[in-house]
């Protein structure tokens, strides 16, 4: 692991070197940086490390949408990255890859591992230095205030290890300040059942320090503590469910997964019974226009530009500075095209994402949309390519996906430059629409018939890479699904859980959940498991739920499969195929990544996951 002396941390933009010079010709006080001795003597420079440490720490999630290419509603065609240095360290952690698959990613995220080692080693300095400053203070309300901060960096540590276990099982667990490589340079792997104790007490502590509510926009209060926990135990409670055979070092546990289930509930119950918290305009549908119309979007778009920022539904989320700070997000260069800020379409919804989007008539599935070209498509029933086929159906699809001829808002130079009619194959053409003539969207990178809406701004103001969104790692819906898959993995269906879901699927405008679809815990699993897919797409959960459920072979075929599972375009061809006669080692790569070889190489106590050995 690359871990460095010196500390680095970055606010607006700025880097300040908080260590001492050890070099004796240099041993004197320095006139350009901070040393050591003479930080930690006050609340502002706690403040100023822990803002700090956030700053760093949002770029290692910020862009967890690439995961969503491992699974099957999500094409990543790679990870843009520009040369300005804030937008470099935007994406570096996500390097490794460039057209992201649902297969043989296991090893592409050599980067990720260190960046994550790197994001605890600034948390441990953070830690260490609030650790010696309480001694020091004498004033009931600034040590609470210091306890408060100390409660963040350890749920920022807890976050980052959630993480590297996920991905990587054991790892080695460091929660003490490093000052030299040589600390580290042998460390074996910590087992994970040992780390999930650890990050369970450093939640502990968060919960307990924390206040309700955050005062200040970006400080994280109780419910982000007790969420991350809850998600944390429901984890555990999968991989023993479940099963994680790939990591040889772990042995599940029923009474484990028993017990973990019901912390899940116990913590999530609290997160959304005691602090008022809502989903975003009350869980409303909105308004949603007709066919061909973007001028009213429904409530779930908006919950996804800074409209949103602040809003209780963002249980736990890291700040962006937006125009001008040179610490604004991506999203709009990653999932809008060249006619909206000469974006990139680095991401797109696959095509089989549209069947997932169910009728606001029935609350069941629609027919299955038949995937045929244009134009003979264009009034053929039911055709992908028929934008009739996308009639009464949940809102959510509205708000996350365009197809053929519906609408955005064209964007240059910061300003809006009207409607373009987006239409697949179609890039930058002139095309006539109601008699009136539009220049068509021009997309650049999609292969699959959509595009998002979601996340894309619908106005001017900002450069492509300058949104101040602040990226969501826990909302609020979430929560309701997890409480209902951890509570209907212990009790079935039960009414408090049924009804979460079915406030989720309020705001897609949906009829509640059928008496088929709550009879069994099986039918509600998949009830929840659908949920799951069309409320939290591109947000980075579908993958590492198909790890946790095991249920990579359930979605893409077993192993031997001689066909495969082809994916479309709304033409009917074939997109990619994906599993074709692929072994069992192909799919053991899926459920857990390999340790780095470089971390290997240096240090040779660092052991390797079973499937790369």
């Amino acid at each position: 692991m690359k871990l460095t002396i010196k500390i680095i941390f970055f606010l607006a933009g700025c880097f300040s070197l908080l260590t001492a010079c050890r070099d004796d010709l240099l041993n004197q006080p320095s006139t350009g940086e901070l040393v050591a001795t003479e930080f930690w003597k006050t609340t502002a420079d706690a403040e100023y490390a822990l803002n700090g440490l956030k700053s760093d720490a949002r770029w290692l999630f910020n862009r967890d949408y690439f995961l969503d290419g491992m699974g099957e509603y999500l094409k990543v065609r790679g990870c843009a990255m520009s040369s300005n240095g804030a937008h470099l360290r935007g994406g570096i952690a996500y390097r490794g890859f460039y057209e992201l698959q649902p297969s043989g990613y296991g090893s592409s995220f050599n980067n990720m591992f260190e960046y994550c080692y790197g994001g605890i080693s600034r948390a441990n300095y953070v830690v260490d230095g609030l650790e010696k400053m309480l001694p020091t203070l004498s004033n009931q309300q600034v040590i609470k205030d210091v306890e408060a901060m100390m409660g963040e960096a350890k749920l920022i540590r807890a976050l980052i290890y959630f993480k590297l276990i996920a991905m990587w099982g054991d790892v080695p667990y460091i929660d003490w300040r490093v000052y030299s490589d040589a600390e580290v340079a042998s460390l074996s792997r910590t087992p994970i059942a040992t780390i999930y104790k650890h990050l369970i007490d450093d939640l502990e502590y968060a919960f307990q320090k924390l206040p309700e509510k955050a005062s200040v926009s970006g400080n994280f209060a109780k419910p982000a503590a007790l969420a991350l926990r809850g998600k944390i135990h429901l984890f555990w409670a999968s991989w023993n469910k479940f099963g994680w055979p790939e990591l040889d070092t772990f042995t599940p546990d029923s009474q484990e997964a028993e017990n973990a289930y019901q912390a899940a509930i116990e913590d999530f119950g609290h997160v959304i019974d005691d602090y008022g918290l809502t989903l975003f305009r009350n869980g409303e549908p909105g308004e949603c226009d007709e066919l061909g119309k973007a001028e009213k979007l429904p409530n779930y778009y908006y919950l996804f530009t800074p409209i949103a920022n602040g809003d209780s539904e963002f249980v736990l989320a890291f700040n962006f500075g937006g125009q001008g700070t040179n610490q604004g997000e991506e999203l709009m260069r990653d999932f809008a095209g060249r006619s909206i800020e000469y974006s990139q379409v680095w991401v797109c919804p696959r095509s089989e994402i549209a069947d997932r989007y169910q009728s606001t008539i029935t609350g069941d599935f629609c027919p299955p949309l038949v995937k045929m070209p244009a134009p003979d498509g264009r009034t053929v029933e039911n055709a992908a390519v028929n934008p009739q086929s996308y009639a009464n159906r949940d809102y959510r699809m509205k708000s996350s996906i365009l197809w053929d001829y519906e609408m955005s808002v064209g964007l240059s130079a910061q300003k809006e430059t009207g409607w373009v009619p987006y239409i697949y194959r179609s890039w930058a053409q002139q095309v006539v629409i109601d008699g009136k003539t539009y220049t068509s969207y021009e997309t650049d990178g999609t292969s699959t018939g959509y595009v998002f809406r979601k996340f894309v701004r619908n106005y001017g103001g900002a450069g492509r890479s300058d949104g101040d969104f602040n990226w969501p790692i826990i909302r609020l819906a979430d929560v309701y699904l997890m409480y209902a898959e951890a509570d209907n993995a212990l009790n079935g269906p039960k009414p408090k859980a049924i009804e979460l879901v079915n406030r989720v699927r309020h705001r897609g405008n949906l009829p509640d959940l059928s008496a088929a679809t709550t009879a069994t815990p099986e039918a509600f699993f998949a009830a929840i498991e659908q949920e799951r897919i069309v409320e939290l797409l591109a947000e980075g959960h579908r993958s590492a739920d198909l790890r946790r459920w095991r249920a990579i072979e359930r979605v893409w075929k077993p192993a031997g499969n001689p066909d495969g599972v082809k994916l479309y375009d709304t033409y009917g061809t074939v997109d990619k195929t994906y599993f074709q006669n692929q072994s069992n080692l192909t799919y053991e790569r899926c459920y857990i990544f390999q340790i780095p070889s470089s971390e290997r190489n240096r240090n040779p106590n660092l052991t390797q996951n079973k499937p790369y050995r």
